[in-house]
């Protein structure tokens, strides 16, 4: 709230933003009617998440998708909040982002991903996110250079999003990222967003962070999730940057989601237009 405020906004907290209910932060019906006071009030410009929303994949069908689109403000927060962000790409065509959430761990997002999330939130300049070469996705980066609507997020999510809350992907440059996936998970879920249709007419994919993902200790070690990955991507046949600072990991960029993206693989770049104006 103080870093919020140091921006010069002014921040409000929602009435059930602290409640628990179980593994969850409160009811279904309250934690919806939060976010769609939000939603639904002109003086509110951003909705920010607190956590990486477990259960938000339970209230996303509710979400006042009419409101959004009447009066658009980006949703900020990752991880199982892409739930949210696909359901608002596909139901109201509204941009959001793909950043921290407001209860964030300082371990893992120090004052340069703040700084880039501020960016993101309240300037109207393209993000630009650089391929590092030392993320082990880096080495799926393939060639090509390719323009989209940059849609996705968290793998598991996308694969639960799948046939009611998924927009289509076609002329789409799509957006993986995962946390503590096994190689079996990653296989299935891909495999049946690519028998089921919903990968068709992707025109590139930006691979972040598979941040704690890899073989169980039965597996085969020699087999990883970049195997796994590699052997779905290369089916695609469009270009892939691997390598992106994006997802579970340490100081991760803020990215818009539902805007326009520029993938150049050869320079190792993915150049996305802002989701606020």
């Amino acid at each position: 709230m103080a870093q919020l405020r140091s921006w010069g906004l002014r921040p409000e907290i929602g009435p059930h933003a602290l409640d628990e209910h179980g593994y969850l932060a409160g009811w279904d019906r309250d934690r919806l009617a939060d976010l769609n006071a939000a939603v639904r009030d002109p003086g509110v410009r951003a909705v920010l998440a607190t956590r990486g929303g477990k259960g938000a994949y339970r209230i996303a069908d509710g979400l006042d998708v009419h409101a959004l689109r009447a009066d658009p403000k980006p949703l900020v927060g990752f991880s199982d909040i892409t739930v949210l962000h696909l359901a608002i790409a596909r139901h109201a065509g509204v941009a959001s982002l793909h950043g921290p959430m407001a209860s964030w761990d300082d371990d893992l997002v120090g004052p340069d991903a703040i700084d880039r999330l501020r960016g993101a939130l309240m300037s109207a300049d393209p993000v630009l996110v650089e391929s590092d070469p030392a993320e082990p996705t880096a080495a799926l980066t393939t060639s090509g250079r390719v323009t989209g609507v940059l849609l996705g997020g968290n793998q598991d999510a996308i694969a639960t999003c799948a046939g009611w809350a998924l927009p289509p992907l076609r002329g789409a440059v799509l957006l993986l990222e995962a946390f503590n996936l096994r190689l079996g998970h990653i296989d299935r879920q891909l495999t049946m967003l690519g028998n089921a249709g919903h990968l068709d007419g992707v025109v590139g994919v930006a691979v972040g962070q598979y941040t704690r993902c890899g073989p169980e200790e039965s597996e085969p070690q020699d087999w990883s999730h970049l195997s796994v990955l590699q052997d779905h991507l290369d089916r695609l046949g469009v270009p892939v940057l691997g390598g992106l600072p994006i997802g579970h990991g340490p100081d991760p960029r803020s990215v818009p989601l539902g805007t326009t993206a520029v993938l150049d693989a050869d320079a190792g770049t993915l150049e996305i237009e802002p989701a606020a104006l």
